[in-house]
Parts: C-alpha cells; sequence; structure tokens
C-alpha cells in the first residue's frame, strides 16, 4: 500500500500537495482552496491551519497503484458516449453534462456490476431520463486517494469496449393525432384530448401535423390511420377507445391497420390500458387512455421521451415498468422528480 510521510504544517513550505485540499465556508464556497500539484508557500500555512489542517500527507505512489485523478479520468473513458462532456477532475471526481437534450441510457446491470468493484463508484440520474442541455449526468471518482491498478482493469473488462452513456438526440419531428369517439365527431362536446397531447410532444420539438375526427366506428378509424400513414407522420396517436366497453374499438382498428401490438396494457397506473404498436417501416402508432387527458403524469408520459429520441421498444421495455409504475397521486405533482416510472 501507499507510504504515507506526515508533515506539520508549519514545516510544510515547499513541500508538492498530491491532492486537492477543499475549503468549506457555509454560504460562500465548498471546492479545492489548492490543487494537487501546488507547492505550499509560507503565505499558505495560515490559510491551511484555517481549513483544520494541522498537517500534511505526503505519499508516494507504489508500483501498480493508481491515483484517484487517474482512477477518474478512466472511468470517464469507460463511461463518456455521445453527446456528452465531462468536467474534472477536480477532487478526484469527474462529472458529466449533456451536450443536447435528448434521452439519457446506460446499461444498468453493467453500472451495477462495476460499482460492486471495491474502492471505485460511479453514481447516474435515472436510466431513461428526459435531459436537457447542460443537464447533470453522472459523476465518478475513487473513494481512497489511490486504488490497485488491478480494479481498473475489472472495471473495464465489465464495460466492454463500448461507451456505457450516451445522449440519444430527440429525432421524431411530428405527429398525427386520431381522436376517436361518436360525441365529439356529432359535435355534442369540444375534445379536450388533442391540446393535452400537444402541448405534451412539444416539450420534445414534435408539432402535430393534423388532428382527425372520427366516430368509435373501426372501419372509420382504421381509415384515419391510413390517412395519417399517407401524410408520412412519423407517430400517430389514437384518443379515446381504449377501455374494456363494447364501443371501444381502437385497439382492434389498430390491429386492422397492420400494425404490429407491442403490448396493449402496462403495469404502471394510470395508463394501464396503453396501447403501443409498430408498422413495418418503425413508426409507432398508440393508443391513449383517457386518464392521459386529466391526469399529470402516466405512462404516455414515462415512454415518450423514448418513442421521441427514436428507440424502438419491446414488450419488456414494459413488463419491466411494474416496479415504480404505481402514481401516488401527490396533491402536488412534481414529476419526473419523483418515483414514478422509475424501475430499478
Amino acid at each position: 500500500m501507499c507510504k504515507i510521510k506526515t508533515i506539520r504544517v508549519e514545516d510544510a513550505a515547499g513541500q508538492v500537495l498530491c491532492h486537492d485540499m477543499t475549503r468549506i465556508v457555509k454560504g460562500e464556497m465548498k471546492g479545492p482552496q489548492f490543487r494537487k500539484g501546488h507547492i505550499i508557500r509560507k503565505e499558505d500555512i495560515p490559510m491551511l491551519l484555517s481549513m483544520g489542517k494541522e498537517q500534511i500527507y505526503i505519499w508516494e505512489k507504489p508500483e501498480g497503484y493508481v491515483h484517484e485523478d487517474e482512477v477518474a479520468e478512466t472511468l470517464a473513458a469507460i463511461c463518456r458516449g455521445e453527446n456528452i462532456h465531462q468536467k474534472g477532475p477536480s477532487e478526484g471526481k469527474i462529472e458529466f453534462f449533456a451536450r443536447t437534450d435528448g434521452l439519457f441510457q446506460y446499461d444498468t446491470a453493467i453500472l451495477n456490476s462495476i460499482n460492486e468493484i471495491e474502492d471505485i463508484i460511479i453514481a447516474a440520474r435515472h436510466n431513461h431520463s428526459a435531459v436537457k442541455a447542460g443537464d447533470k449526468l453522472a459523476a465518478m471518482k475513487a473513494i481512497p486517494l489511490v486504488i490497485e491498478e488491478d480494479k481498473l482493469l475489472r472495471a473495464k473488462t465489465i464495460a466492454g469496449k463500448d461507451p456505457l452513456m450516451h445522449i440519444l438526440p430527440y429525432c421524431l419531428k411530428n405527429a398525427v393525432i386520431i381522436i376517436t369517439g361518436n360525441e365529439v365527431a356529432k359535435g355534442l362536446i369540444t375534445d379536450t384530448f388533442a391540446p393535452v397531447l400537444a402541448e405534451k410532444l412539444g416539450a420534445y420539438g414534435i408539432s402535430v401535423i393534423k388532428n382527425i375526427i372520427v366516430t368509435d366506428d373501426t372501419d372509420q378509424i382504421t381509415n384515419a390511420i391510413a390517412e395519417a400513414r399517407r401524410g408520412k407522420a412519423d407517430m400517430i396517436l389514437c384518443t379515446g377507445g381504449m377501455s374494456v366497453d363494447p364501443d371501444d374499438n381502437t385497439p382492434g382498428a389498430i390491429k386492422k391497420s397492420g400494425a404490429l401490438i407491442v403490448t396493449h396494457g402496462t403495469p404502471v397506473i394510470p395508463g394501464a390500458m396503453f396501447l403501443l404498436a409498430y408498422f413495418d417501416d418503425g413508426v409507432p402508432i398508440m393508443g391513449i387512455p383517457g386518464c392521459v387527458m386529466y391526469t399529470a403524469a402516466t405512462v404516455f408520459d414515462v415512454i415518450l421521451p423514448r418513442i421521441a429520441a427514436g428507440r424502438r421498444l419491446g414488450r419488456q421495455d414494459f413488463t419491466r415498468m411494474g416496479a415504480g409504475g404505481l402514481c401516488l397521486s401527490c396533491p402536488v405533482c412534481h414529476y419526473p422528480i419523483c418515483p414514478f416510472g422509475k424501475a430499478l
């Protein structure tokens, strides 16, 4: 292990710091007052004493060990993928930030395996997070000042050749909304669903190019889907007709349109009756349950960033949502800063 020599601060002039030294002043600063490599001067000694440093530790790195800054740099190289930039190392830590709006993704199993290696850590915000440019994504560091090089080699082996973390920019640009319901088609009520969806889509740069209103008739819904397809929509949303009532024909119409259904029903509440399907060319079509119209956060809000980023979802993506899939219906909704939709 490292050989550590202790020197009184009063005798430390001329010594070279081997690590950052943090100063904390409530309400003013929390950060390195002196950086690694700084040559201690006589005038630095009062500051060091005020920071509670009565002695300085000098170490000699033995063969086979790696300094904390090198550890952070190696972990960053393992993790940093597209559209991510880093800051640091500072105090032995490197932080990641988003270069662009998009979907933050990584392999949770690989992250967990790396964190099982003693003395190194990688902390990240939730997988599948919707982020904006400048958002903090992750941080990584060694726990002690130096660690065995073998631990880093194990981390590299676990991670494999591809970067662990990346951001997928949002790539879908437009949508068609098909509003189903006899009461809307006949003018008995005014549709209030499409404006809600338009606002949610707009948060990811998706514009609504057309709203189509039809009755609950299966053929009308299927024809509207065909019209949306001819209009080259990036995604199609069908509102209403998703429950178990006999006249709720939206799921059948989506199936009849030729789309392959991934799931009809999710272990997420609100949003249990949600449907996702894809056409052969990869265009997604969704059946949106009524709860999306009046509830702040539903399964639609959970999966929309992934759809907007062009990720093709499979059934297992939904079956894994049960852990964390229950909205607690808080009096004031703070989604996405809450546990909802964040599977372990």
